[in-house]
């Protein structure tokens, strides 16, 4: 069920009053600083992911496995911890504005009663699988002159 326009705007009065109250709290539960050391992370690991390389690299000219091998890990882990710290990053700043964001300056967001909108699923006939497969093929045949 959705919010009603009454518990909305008590909604945003709550939201103003915290960010005024306790504004790193409220910074806090917008994620701003869990994105910002989820892209540091990102950064270090894009960092040693080159180091990684670079120990590889020695492995190979230098014909010492031991350090190629030690530099294809540091690669693996590197790339390992950028996939990991950026994992939802892409996903989000790719997804369009909310409008409902617009008009609510503290940056929460409002979920309609907790549940996600999906366009319902109509079905045409009902019928078993079979039933259903019959008449496509029925269709079929009509709308290419019976063959």
């Amino acid at each position: 069920m959705p919010l009603s326009e009454e518990e909305l705007r008590l909604l945003e009065q709550m939201e103003r009053a915290l960010s005024e109250e306790d504004p790193k709290f409220a910074s806090t539960l917008r994620g701003t600083s869990l994105r910002r050391s989820a892209r540091r992370r990102a950064i270090a690991a894009g960092a040693c992911f080159v180091a990684g390389v670079a120990l590889l690299m020695t492995g190979v000219v230098t014909q010492l496995p031991v350090v190629g091998i030690i530099g294809f890990l540091v690669m693996l882990g590197a790339g390992t911890v950028a996939l990991t710290s950026l994992r939802g990053q892409p996903a989000a700043a790719a997804a369009p504005p909310d409008p409902r964001q617009a008009a609510h300056p503290s940056r929460f967001t409002v979920i309609d009663g907790g549940r996600k909108s999906r366009p319902r699923r109509t079905r045409r006939s009902s019928g078993s699988f079979m039933e259903r497969m019959e008449e496509r093929w029925r269709r079929r045949r009509e709308q290419n002159g019976g063959f």
